[in-house]
C-alpha cells in the first residue's frame, strides 16, 4: 500500500472534524444556537439550557449554518483555515490522480475534464472560506 493513498482519505475526515471544531466554537462563544433547538422562533419565551448571556433566544438568523458558523471571528479564522487548506488538498489530490490516469492512458479528456472540474471546486472552496460576508 502506497503512502498517497492516505491523502485521498485524510480529505475528508479533516474537514469533516474541521468543521466540528468551528461549529463547537461558534456554539461557545454563542454566535450559533444549538442543533437540538428544534424550536426556533418558539424559544424565546423559555431560558435555553445551553446558552448564557444577554442574548437567549434562538430566531432563524442564529440557525448554524456551516457559513454562519465562520463568520464572526474568532471561528472564522479556523473556518478560513480549514477551507484553505482542504482546497490545497483536492487541487492536490486531482494532479496525483490527472497525472495517475495520463500514465496509464495516454490524452483522455476526460481526465483532463475530472481535474478542471476539481480545480473549480477547490477555487470556489477558496472564495468560500476567504470572503465571508456578515448580512446584518
Amino acid at each position: 500500500m502506497s503512502l498517497w493513498m492516505i491523502l485521498p482519505l485524510s480529505l475528508p475526515v479533516f474537514i469533516i472534524t474541521g468543521l466540528w471544531v468551528v461549529y463547537a466554537m461558534a456554539l461557545y462563544n454563542q454566535h450559533v444556537c444549538p442543533v437540538n433547538n428544534w424550536l426556533y422562533n418558539e424559544s424565546c419565551e423559555e431560558q435555553l439550557p445551553f446558552q448564557r448571556g444577554p442574548v437567549l433566544c434562538c430566531t432563524l438568523d442564529n440557525i448554524p449554518l456551516i457559513s454562519k458558523c465562520g463568520t464572526l471571528p474568532p471561528e472564522s479564522c479556523f473556518f478560513s483555515l480549514i477551507c484553505s487548506t482542504g482546497s490545497f488538498m483536492v487541487m492536490l489530490i486531482g494532479l496525483l490522480r490527472y497525472a495517475h490516469v495520463i500514465e496509464k492512458h495516454q490524452n483522455c479528456i476526460l481526465n483532463t475534464a475530472g481535474l478542471s472540474t476539481g480545480w473549480i471546486c477547490a477555487a470556489g472552496l477558496i472564495m468560500v472560506g476567504n470572503f465571508q460576508v456578515i448580512l446584518i
